[in-house]
């Protein structure tokens, strides 16, 4: 079993920068692809980035260069570092925790930027 537990949303103005955070509990946190998703009201969950195990990672056509996922193995916890931050990245954030037949979610935290 894993838990996961975001942090790091809020309010910020367009242009601006925002850091989330993703602590898993549980073993074998390398093992697993970490992702982060965003929805949207009306929307579908949506793939923002993700890290595997090894390192590579794989992000979204809309935020790729102004966002970067990363990993930390001995902290047990998943970052994403948003630049350029523009309004429609509004949303809830959700961590995501995946191995094999092993799937998690964490909480959401919710990540509003101002126009």
């Amino acid at each position: 079993q894993v838990q996961l537990v975001e942090s790091g949303g809020g309010l910020v103005q367009t242009g601006g920068s925002l850091r989330l955070s993703c602590a898993a509990s549980g073993s074998s946190f390398a093992t697993y692809t970490m992702s982060w998703y965003r929805q949207t009201p009306g929307k579908q969950r949506e793939l923002v980035a993700a890290v595997t195990g090894g390192g590579s990672t794989n992000y979204a056509d809309s935020v790729k260069s102004r966002f970067s996922i990363s990993r930390d193995n001995v902290k047990n916890t998943v970052y994403l570092q948003m630049n350029s931050l523009k309004p429609e990245d509004t949303g809830v954030y959700f961590c995501h925790a995946k191995w094999l037949f092993y799937t998690y979610w964490g909480q959401g935290t919710q990540v509003t930027v101002s126009s």
